[in-house]
């Protein structure tokens, strides 16, 4: 695997990948400095919109990359990770999803690099991750949207997220200790 393939890291779904990254400092500074949840929600839907963005231009103009496949899970993981530790200032219930999430994203996320090294390639995201994340910024975007929700509504959703993360880590480490147990060449989607 080569993660710097020649004519392949400057491309546009890579260039997205890098603003949503730039865009997470700037969501924290205007959420947690300038208490501004509205343009906070504003700026996490820019980067909900340059994530589905990446993905559609990549595989609609044969831009995939392997730097894209590993950059596009970053962009995604920093953002919702540091989107919820910033929620967590104002919403006590978020902090079992902020463990979930982050028991998680070690597990899979050490998987993954053991299964990458293994196959010798990125192993492309699934629909129960692809549901998880979903799912993950309308709750941020609720919540930042509404922050005076009521607190039994506030706590479903967050619930409902939790569920749909572990249940994406239980999917993602079967797949992954599977790749890394099977030799080279599992069929990836």
């Amino acid at each position: 695997m080569k993660l710097f393939e020649k004519g392949k890291v400057f491309t546009i779904p890579n260039i997205l990948s890098f603003v949503r990254l730039l865009l997470v400092p700037v969501i924290v500074y205007v959420y947690v400095v300038k208490q501004k949840p509205i343009t906070a929600a504003l700026l996490l839907l820019v980067s909900g919109v340059t994530d589905t963005l990446d993905g559609f231009i990549a595989r609609k103009f044969d831009m995939v990359s392997e730097l894209g496949k590993a950059l596009d899970p970053i962009a995604d993981k920093l953002t919702q990770i540091t989107m919820i530790f910033c929620l967590a200032t104002r919403f006590k219930g978020i902090r079992i999803l902020l463990g979930i999430l982050l028991a998680k994203e070690l597990f899979v996320g050490l998987t993954s690099l053991m299964a990458c090294h293994k196959q010798g390639q990125v192993l492309a995201a699934e629909w129960h991750g692809k549901l998880a994340t979903t799912v993950m910024y309308a709750v941020m975007l609720a919540h930042l949207f509404f922050p005076h929700m009521p607190e039994a509504l506030s706590l479903l959703l967050f619930g409902i997220c939790a569920a749909l993360v572990a249940l994406s880590g239980v999917l993602y480490g079967i797949r992954n200790i599977s790749a890394i147990k099977t030799d080279k060449g599992l069929s990836h989607e």
